[in-house]
């Protein structure tokens, strides 16, 4: 049995005893850049106002250096540089995001930018997890159609991994204690 659900994911269910078991067969991408891009835009007003009050902060008559060693305002000058690299670079992050189109990915297609592949422990037990092979912005979490999907970039350790990895394919995660954790790629949409 097959249908479309109002997220935007169509799932063949398979009825196990009294539970049934989705499996994605395609995901609304779109949705996807919305909530990144939601997440996106909230981290970068938080940043933006913080680099406005470090810049504010910097350029204050009660900052003004009392002696020579006195740095507060220099350092607050510092801050306020720093947030506003990395607010330029979250909005180009917004930019790429919002203008990409992302393809679908076939049964057999392997893992590449614009993926969202998901993981379980190959011993069984455990939850699965999500990634989204995104452009930029790797490390933020997105909530996406009830599960914690986590962007990650091809130049982080874990994106380099996935890359080219195809369904079925084993893949270790870390774990406690330093100690790795073969997963199983179970879904690449």
């Amino acid at each position: 049995m097959t249908g479309q659900h109002a997220d935007g994911i169509r799932r063949r269910q398979t009825k196990t005893g009294s539970s049934l078991l989705p499996k994605i067969l395609a995901v609304n991408k779109s949705a996807l850049r919305d909530a990144i891009l939601q997440k996106l835009r909230a981290d970068l007003a938080v940043l933006t106002a913080a680099a406005l009050m470090a810049r504010d902060e910097a350029i204050s008559e009660e900052s003004r250096p009392e002696n020579k060693w006195d740095t507060h305002s220099q350092e607050a000058a510092y801050l306020a540089e720093g947030q506003a690299k990395l607010a330029a670079e979250l909005a180009a992050s917004i930019e790429l995001y919002a203008t990409q189109t992302w393809a679908d990915f076939g049964p057999e297609a392997a893992a590449a930018v614009g993926a969202l592949v998901g993981l379980k422990p190959a011993a069984g037990g455990g939850n699965k997890v999500w990634f989204f092979l995104g452009p930029k912005a790797g490390g933020i979490e997105v909530e996406f159609d009830g599960a914690r999907v986590l962007v990650l970039t091809p130049s982080s350790p874990l994106g380099r991994l996935l890359l080219g990895k195809r369904r079925g394919e084993l893949v270790p995660l870390p774990g406690r204690g330093n100690k790795a954790t073969p997963h199983e790629i179970t879904d690449i949409a």
